[in-house]
């Protein structure tokens, strides 16, 4: 932000020079170089005074005249100015002449124009200024035009004070662009730094720490306003965090405790009651042990609903390895086979080093828990509609671009498109056993990881789960 408006205040103020100063520069520039001519003219004009009587006397010393324009002559030869006095017949007069002898000859175009108008006619180049003035005559050849004055005076200095100015305008131009940056340096970080720290702030309740609070004495009196409503809008939300928490715990205690009172309870009365009994409280204790995953499957909802915890650099082949030994005994107790495809599948193309993910501590275990429990649940379900026949589930992981796809594939009864399409909501359920909150928690457990899922059917028949997961290099962003 500091940069952008830094710059867009340079630029604006760049423009605003281009448009003011450069035509007021040119115009000074054309005043100074119209005084330059005109002052040229007017010493033409002044020597052309006193050389009147010197050129009706050929010259001669005795003329009063003749020793002020010796003076002119003096001041223009100190003035590096180049005179030359013609007679009537566009001839030099040496001895009315300074210095060395400038080309009038290549100006007669100029010559003969003041003569032909009678007035001083100038030029312009880029060396020099040339300045004709006319001779008229006094006495008998008053009006007659006897002489011309021929003055050629170099541009330096005018080209000096022309580059003085264009100096004087681009330290100027420099000390306003400079101010420019420092007062849009000053301006942005008066607005940044209090968006930074709100930003700060807002990344450290993402990350679950509900104590934190933005400054609110800094910046524009918008973003206090903004920062003070960001405290009450964070202290609010650590208030209903820290409630849900309590509340969860409450519900944990208060509904655990009676059911598992109740289940010891429906236990001592099976050991004594008849076959029909016996079948009945079966039937009671499967309910309670469904309640049980019910509440099990809320509070883990719960606490993946919660904050975001800090990412952890995680090894996905021995995750999955500690998770399938873990699940070993569950399977083999529903006859289901777990294949663990790793070998070669972890790194790319072999590589030494083990595939790693980032992920919060310990989501992947409950990510890997709930698929699995879901697919052997699955499959139990089909051995018991049609007998023992078993089944197979195969997790595999491979590397990807942006870092590793798990996959869980069984051939279990599957699930047609609108189930999928519902499969992440929560208490949808093809299972009469089941809760319905397994994949809803593994999807939410995923995307808060900045990973995703997807449903697919397993060639055969079957479900397969395919879960993405970022690499420890590409960090879901806060």
């Amino acid at each position: 932000m500091t940069r952008r408006i830094a710059l867009a205040l340079v630029l604006l103020t760049a423009a605003v020079l281009i448009a003011a100063v450069v035509p007021l520069a040119l115009g000074a520039i054309a005043h100074e170089r119209d005084a330059y001519v005109e002052d040229t003219a007017s010493t033409a004009s002044s020597i052309a005074l006193l050389a009147r009587g010197p050129l009706q006397t050929n010259g001669h010393e005795d003329h009063a005249d003749f020793v002020a324009l010796s003076d002119a002559m003096t001041d223009a030869k100190r003035t590096s100015d180049e005179v030359v006095v013609l007679d009537r017949y566009h001839n030099p007069v040496p001895r009315l002449s300074s210095g060395g002898t400038p080309p009038y000859k290549a100006h007669q175009k100029l010559i003969d124009e003041a003569a032909t108008d009678g007035n001083t006619a100038t030029q312009l180049t880029k060396n020099a200024v040339y300045a004709v003035a006319v001779v008229y005559g006094v006495g008998k050849e008053s009006g007659d035009q006897i002489g011309t004055v021929f003055l050629e005076r170099p541009t330096g200095p005018l080209n000096q004070n022309i580059a003085n100015l264009w100096l004087y305008l681009i330290v100027l131009a420099g000390v306003a662009l400079a101010a420019a940056v420092l007062i849009a340096i000053y301006l942005a970080r008066w607005v940044s730094r209090p968006l930074a720290r709100l930003d700060t702030a807002a990344g450290k309740i993402a990350d679950g720490d509900l104590t934190v609070r933005a400054r609110t004495g800094y910046g524009p009196p918008e973003l206090r306003r903004m920062a003070a409503t960001f405290n009450m809008m964070a202290g609010r939300l650590e208030a209903l965090v820290h409630g849900h928490r309590a509340m969860l715990a409450d519900a944990s205690h208060q509904l655990r405790t009676p059911l598992t009172a109740l289940r010891l309870r429906l236990d001592l009365l099976a050991t004594d009651a008849s076959p029909s009994t016996a079948a009945e409280l079966a039937g009671a204790q499967e309910e309670i042990a469904r309640l049980s995953r019910l509440v099990d499957g809320l509070l883990a909802t719960a606490r993946a609903e919660a904050m975001t915890e800090q990412l952890e650099t995680i090894d996905v082949l021995e995750a999955v390895a500690e998770r399938v030994a873990a699940w070993q005994p569950v399977a083999d107790g529903h006859d289901v086979k777990l294949i663990a495809e790793l070998r070669g599948n972890g790194a790319k193309d072999g590589a030494a080093d083990p595939p790693m993910v980032a992920l919060g501590a310990g989501h992947l275990e409950q990510i890997l828990d709930n698929v699995i429990d879901n697919a052997i649940d699955a499959i139990s379900q089909v051995d018991r509609a049609t007998g023992p026949g078993g089944g197979s589930i195969r997790i595999s992981a491979s590397a990807t671009d942006v870092g590793m796809l798990l996959t869980v594939a069984d051939d279990g009864p599957g699930m047609t498109a609108q189930e999928r399409s519902r499969a992440f909501l929560r208490y949808t359920t093809g299972s009469q056993n089941g809760t319905g909150l397994g994949l809803a928690i593994v999807h939410r457990l995923v995307t808060a990881n900045g990973g995703s899922i997807r449903l697919a059917d397993t060639p055969g028949g079957g479900l397969t789960v395919e879960i993405e997961l970022p690499s420890p290099s590409d960090p879901p962003p806060q």
